[in-house]
């Protein structure tokens, strides 16, 4: 089974992000387990602070450099990604040269409740992660429109139609992470022996 911490770009506890990463998360059950990111408590990003790193930044570096992928679930704010995402996306390509991103296989989603499903966010995030070294799925892709009764009080996507995407994107990402990764639990048990 593969690891993938997940990075979802909104701290509200209610989101309809979170939502959709919980629910991807369902789908996903014995393929990939999820690692939720915190990133709502980084500092700003600062160069002068690597001379004594904030403890939150070495254990968000860690965490990602554990993981065997990334899964970026965003929200849009003003047709682009919110600043705590981007901070959070800074922070682990630092100092030089000691960068946790590279050749980490990811992907991207997002839910809104607009049309548009965070297209133009998703177009931004999609022209940052490549040069930072992330190896990104390109199809398919999740624009997910949050709608009244979209999730049932479980937590379940309410259209089959929907879930049925949804499961297909999951298998999608879990054998775009094998392209690139040894399951986590695998390389533990090569350890142990």
């Amino acid at each position: 089974m593969y690891k993938v911490a997940v990075i979802v770009g909104s701290a509200r506890p209610t989101s309809s992000n979170l939502k959709l990463a919980k629910a991807l998360e369902k789908l996903a059950a014995g393929k990939l387990s999820f690692q939720y990111l915190r990133i709502d408590n980084l500092p700003f990003y600062d160069e002068a602070l690597w001379d004594n790193p904030p403890e939150v930044v070495v254990q968000l570096k860690r965490d990602i450099a554990a993981a065997d992928a990334v899964l970026f679930v965003t929200p849009e704010y003003n047709r682009s990604i919110p600043g705590v995402l981007k901070n959070a996306l800074d922070w682990p390509s630092r100092p030089y040269g000691e960068g946790v991103w590279s050749h980490k296989p990811a992907a991207i989603a997002g839910a809104t409740g607009g049309a548009s499903g965070t297209a133009a966010a998703q177009a931004h995030l999609r022209s940052i992660l490549p040069m930072m070294g992330l190896a990104l799925m390109g199809a398919p892709e999740i624009y997910f429109q949050s709608r009244p009764g979209a999730f049932d009080e479980n937590g379940e996507i309410t259209d089959e139609r929907v879930r049925t995407n949804l499961t297909i994107w999951v298998d999608r990402f879990s054998d775009w992470i094998a392209r690139f990764a040894t399951p986590a639990t695998e390389v533990a048990a090569r350890k142990a022996s």
